[in-house]
């Protein structure tokens, strides 16, 4: 079964840190990226940072409301 994230968590320094999904689950960025690539979250593709971590991305979509950043909260 597959989830959407509908909220994100940023540290700080405005990184993401954690995503929360629609059943109210929380899990942090290594998580998701796992959940993402075995099909676990829908709308979300996986890029890499300049440091080579993986990180996960809305679907481009041309919509910036529904972008992951826009949808954070401060820790």
């Amino acid at each position: 079964m597959s989830n959407k994230i509908v909220e994100t968590i940023k540290n700080s320094s405005g990184e993401i840190m954690q995503y929360v999904l629609e059943n109210g689950t929380t899990v942090d960025k290594a998580q998701g990226v796992e959940m993402a690539k075995n099909g676990q979250i829908d709308g979300v593709i996986i890029a890499h940072s300049k440091k080579g971590e993986e990180y996960l991305r809305t679907k481009p979509d041309g919509t910036e409301g529904n972008n992951l950043s826009a949808m954070a909260k401060e820790d």
